[in-house]
């Protein structure tokens, strides 16, 4: 077991064994959640830096465009096996 002591300005120090087994490096942020026993310290996942905005044009689609009504439309799981199966027969 390794133990720390807190300052007298609230901080504590992660000893190098337990962040380099997390790999945790200076910089890494940190959620702390109070538990009953003391606090749980989990890191945050790094951000790839990438939006939403980044994936448009990701997926293809060459042919007639899909209205938003035909996507949304309910599908017939069935029909559409069924149709599948008669083809590959």
């Amino acid at each position: 077991m390794i133990t720390t002591k807190l300052s007298s300005k609230g901080q504590i120090v992660i000893p190098k064994e337990i962040r380099d087994e997390l790999h945790w490096e200076a910089g890494t942020e940190l959620t702390l959640v109070a538990t009953g026993s003391g606090v749980s310290l989990k890191a945050i996942s790094a951000k790839t830096g990438r939006n939403l905005g980044d994936l448009i044009g990701l997926l293809k689609h060459e042919g007639v465009a899909i209205t938003i009504e035909e996507l949304c439309k309910p599908v017939d799981v069935r029909a559409d096996w069924e149709q599948s199966e008669q083809r590959n027969k």
